[in-house]
């Protein structure tokens, strides 16, 4: 049975507070879909952002600017990993690598490995698992072009459309959203794990 086929409408998030770090060029439908899911499952949803300045950030879709633009709930660094039970990290090319170059972005997001608080990461996105330091020891997918980041940060890379591995979970690319956000929903309604890591 395929991950998707199963019933993520079983676990309740309504009690959960998730944090989803985005800039300009995130992947819309690794933005989007992910979101949809986590508010069907109840989930009280931020968007926090690098950009000082802005309230909104814009996607891309398809090799193009979408149009498409997200309201910006906070920003790194007055936004707190504390203020959350998990995170939520879309893809892209654009969107992870400035994020990866952002300190207080990978601070945020090392503060949930340190936590032990759930973290889900799509397509480009483990990079940032890379830069906050918590690949290491872990089983764990990505975009196929980043899979050399992921091994030499210490991961075993596996070609699988979804991975769970200590609360860290992680997919391919927009093709296999509809298993990761199963098992983002699973992973985040079961809250802190005591072997997750940064």
């Amino acid at each position: 049975m395929a991950v998707s086929d199963r019933n993520q409408h079983q676990f309740n998030l309504s009690k959960c507070k998730v944090a989803i770090l985005a800039t300009n060029g995130f992947e819309e439908s690794e933005l989007m879909s992910p979101l949809a899911a986590l508010k069907a499952a109840g989930a009280d949803v931020s968007i926090v952002s690098i950009e000082k300045s802005a309230d909104s950030i814009r996607g891309w879709s398809d090799g193009n600017w979408s149009g498409k633009t997200v309201k910006v709930d906070g920003t790194v660094p007055n936004t707190k990993a504390d203020s959350f039970d998990a995170l939520m990290l879309p893809g892209g090319v654009m969107n992870p690598d400035k994020l990866r170059t952002n300190t207080d972005a990978v601070s945020f997001v090392r503060d949930f490995f340190s936590a032990g608080k759930p973290v889900a990461a799509i397509c480009h996105a483990p990079w940032l698992v890379v830069e906050a330091g918590a690949a290491g020891g872990r089983r764990m997918t990505s975009y196929p072009s980043i899979r050399t980041d992921v091994t030499n940060a210490g991961a075993t890379w596996v070609d699988e459309s979804v991975v769970t591995d200590r609360g860290l979970v992680t997919s391919r690319s927009p093709k296999d959203l509809a298993d990761f956000n199963v098992k983002m929903v699973e992973e985040f309604s079961e809250g802190a794990h005591a072997r997750q890591h940064a």
